[in-house]
């Protein structure tokens, strides 16, 4: 049994240690000459005008929401796509009626107009 983890625990374990590597050698070799400016909460030429915790609206969280959900959605088809043959049709059908869910919520989505940036 712990034979068959020991190669995500090895990728684990070397995915950490290029972390913490990457990390510490930056801390270490990399430059640092603090200012005034540096420092400043924008570096682009342009003074900030007002409060930078302003007001969004609603589309553009609808918009991440949405976005977050296919990503999602994509962490599940890829994984059931590959072993597509070992499920059968009960595979399928549990993968369609997981899509058919999330189409009908897109739809009713589009038909709320959230997805209009009018």
């Amino acid at each position: 049994m712990p034979s068959e983890f020991s190669p995500i625990l090895i990728y684990m374990l070397v995915a950490a240690g290029i972390t913490i590597f990457v990390v510490t050698s930056n801390k270490l070799l990399s430059f640092r000459a603090p200012s005034k400016n540096k420092e400043a909460p924008y570096e682009s030429g342009i003074r900030p005008l007002g409060d930078a915790r302003g007001r969004f609206r609603i589309s553009f969280y609808l918009i991440a929401m949405t976005f977050l959900i296919f990503d999602l959605e994509i962490a599940f088809v890829y994984p059931w796509a590959v072993v597509y043959q070992d499920f059968g049709w009960g595979g399928f059908t549990a993968m369609s009626v997981f899509l058919m869910i999330i189409f009908v919520g897109y739809i009713y989505e589009w038909k709320r107009g959230a997805l209009d940036w009018q």
